[in-house]
């Protein structure tokens, strides 16, 4: 009952989505299916908030090998080049490369987005936590993120999104929009670093899945807004 409740405002919000388990299996299937990969060798990556609460948002976990951590506060890749040439090296011989990426945020059934019931918890808190603090703060116009050594992921991640800020504020529901900007931000670095690492891919394409995931009430099964679906030909980069 409850997963259909949250169903219907999941799309309220995210027409597309797809619990997340039917995720997985969607997409594990195009891959087997119409990219002829064999899963049974493929490293996964992932760049999403370092946040517990996305541990167990899919199954792409109990199929694949890894993950590849790349993600940080808000699932920006804070392993940069370095990061994606290491996970490069580790792909399982005649195997392939899959990454998953994207923000997330909570949803609780009033329909609340940036909020979200976590476990054994009586009162709702912040999802994703790094950028509801990051909105809270843009919304003062004459702040600027400072970037230091004692929180250089929450700087580098309001850094990232002052581009947006405007965007941000001026929209109907700013916690969706700051998280659909940080999506923005991390497709355009995880495009970026493939592209400036691609030679050290011992194979020839890398899968990309990115969207957000939506975290619902615990023991529920979160969602999951695809964005981009690519088999990546690295030879034409």
């Amino acid at each position: 009952m409850l997963q259909r409740k949250f169903d219907r405002i999941v799309k309220g919000f995210f027409p597309e989505a797809m619990d997340a388990k039917d995720t997985s299996i969607h997409y594990l299937g195009k891959m087997q299916i119409e990219h002829g990969i064999d899963i049974s060798k493929v490293l996964m990556a992932t760049s999403v908030c370092s946040d517990d609460i996305n541990v167990p948002s899919t199954t792409f976990f109990n199929v694949l090998f890894g993950p590849f951590i790349m993600g940080g506060l808000g699932g920006l890749p804070f392993v940069g080049q370095t990061g994606m040439t290491a996970f490069a090296h580790h792909i399982p011989d005649d195997g392939s490369a899959f990454i998953f990426y994207g923000p997330h945020i909570g949803i609780t059934l009033d329909g609340e987005l940036g909020k979200m019931y976590r476990p054994r918890q009586e009162d709702t808190g912040n999802s994703c936590g790094a950028l509801m603090l990051a909105l809270s703060r843009l919304q003062d116009q004459g702040y600027r993120p400072i970037l230091n050594d004692d929180d250089y992921q929450q700087m580098k991640l309001e850094e990232s999104l002052l581009p947006y800020r405007e965007e941000v504020l001026n929209s109907d529901n700013q916690a969706k929009a700051i998280t659909d900007a940080t999506y923005d931000i991390i497709d355009k670095k995880i495009h970026e670093h493939i592209k400036s690492c691609k030679d050290e891919f011992p194979v020839d394409k890398v899968t990309l899945l990115g969207g957000i995931i939506i975290n619902t009430d615990y023991g529920l099964d979160d969602y999951f807004d695809a964005r981009n679906f690519e088999v990546m030909d690295l030879k034409s980069l």
